[in-house]
């Protein structure tokens, strides 16, 4: 059974609490649960990770190329500014996909530049906790082309 990891950057832990007007009210543990239970619906198995250190995160991807069949990424602001993540993903050549729970090309300018985007297969942003679900939905058509959604 193929297994993604999906990694949350930094602040991402403080979901339901931090800007619940932009960023919803469900914990992050409620998105990852969400999550598990929709990808053992895909045929998928789920590890997830967050970390607000660039490193850990970068640690996580490079590990991934031996454990995991593809990425969700939500890099919080280490989008804005990481060539580190997106060399990190580009190296470990597993197909990944970019979440944003707010719609980044409609907040600041500083957010509406994504390093991560050019590295990954694609991006879901302003869908809040759902854009995780599309993101394994779109992993599973690509490794599980019979048996992902609408197939």
């Amino acid at each position: 059974m193929p297994s993604i990891l999906i990694l949350n950057g930094p602040n991402l832990n403080l979901l339901g609490t931090r800007q619940p007007e932009v960023y919803g009210r469900e914990t992050l543990e409620m998105v990852e649960q969400s999550c598990k239970d929709h990808a053992v619906k895909l045929g998928l198995t789920v590890e997830c990770l967050q970390s607000n250190h660039e490193g850990i995160l970068l640690d996580a991807i490079h590990d991934a190329r031996d454990t995991h069949s593809g990425l969700v990424l939500n890099a919080g602001a280490y989008t804005h500014s990481s060539i580190a993540l997106m060399d990190a993903i580009f190296s470990v050549e597993l197909p990944a996909v970019e979440v944003h729970l707010s719609n980044i090309h409609a907040r600041e300018e500083f957010r509406q530049k994504s390093y991560i985007s050019k590295a990954v297969i694609g991006q879901i942003c302003g869908f809040g906790s759902f854009g995780y679900l599309m993101a394994l939905d779109a992993l599973a058509r690509r490794l599980l082309p019979t048996r992902g959604p609408g197939a």
